[in-house]
């Protein structure tokens, strides 16, 4: 299962880091949704996807429900699995939700952030400037994840993060190859670097801003069109 780029072409970068089968499938499972090759509102089975990846129906039916429960597919009784189509009413209120989130919580961040968390953060934008650099949107979506989830695991609430990072996850899951297409996904990712600059001069108003910003910006992104501000 390889890499998949924004001009549709694939690299032999292995983009599956996870352990057990299982989050490698929900690994490919992403991709596939990500690439537009699982289409919203088309109906798949388990037997047909497990084919398509080289392994057992009960890893992919397992994937497929963990899927279910984040919101990205439904079940269909004897018939498979859809994959969910949000609607701009649903990215407004994934928007609405991180907004109130994540714009205020950059002043509790801030001054918990470490040396180690800081150099994990820098490692992490980077390689969100790298991808977008090279047009690789998994391995986009991959560092940006790594970056959000080890910023917000400064809080140190684990529901918090896990909840940040599904919100999160259900926008990008759709969209983001067309953002790169665009030519546009760079712009996005410098707003990484900018954050953590912010932080570490300890003007936490700007990285308010800057978050509350990048929010509306990439909801107008995700549903192909500019900010309506």
């Amino acid at each position: 299962m390889n890499a998949i780029r924004a001009d549709g072409s694939a690299s032999q970068i292995s983009v599956l880091r996870a352990d057990s089968l299982r989050e490698k499938v929900i690994r490919a499972l992403e991709a596939a949704i990500v690439a537009g090759e699982l289409q919203p509102g088309v109906i798949y089975s388990a037997p047909a996807l497990a084919e398509r990846f080289g392994v057992s129906a009960t890893p992919v039916r397992e994937a497929m429900l963990d899927l279910v429960s984040e919101g990205f597919v439904e079940p269909l009784r004897n018939r498979g699995f859809r994959v969910i189509e949000l609607s701009d009413e649903d990215l407004d209120n994934i928007a609405q939700i991180r907004m109130l989130i994540e714009v205020p919580i950059m002043s509790q961040i801030a001054p918990r952030l470490t040396a180690a968390a800081f150099e994990k953060l820098t490692v992490a934008a980077e390689a969100i400037e790298r991808a977008a650099a090279d047009g690789d949107v998994l391995e986009y979506l991959d560092a940006d994840r790594r970056f959000h989830v080890a910023l917000i695991s400064a809080i140190g609430n684990p529901r918090l993060t896990d909840l940040v990072d599904r919100l999160r996850r259900q926008a990008r899951l759709f969209g983001l190859m067309d953002l790169a297409k665009s030519g546009r996904l760079m712009a996005s990712a410098r707003d990484h670097r900018k954050l953590l600059d912010m932080i570490r001069a300890g003007d936490t108003q700007a990285a308010e801003n800057l978050m509350r910003a990048h929010i509306s910006h990439t909801r107008g992104l995700w549903a192909g069109r500019q900010d309506r501000d």
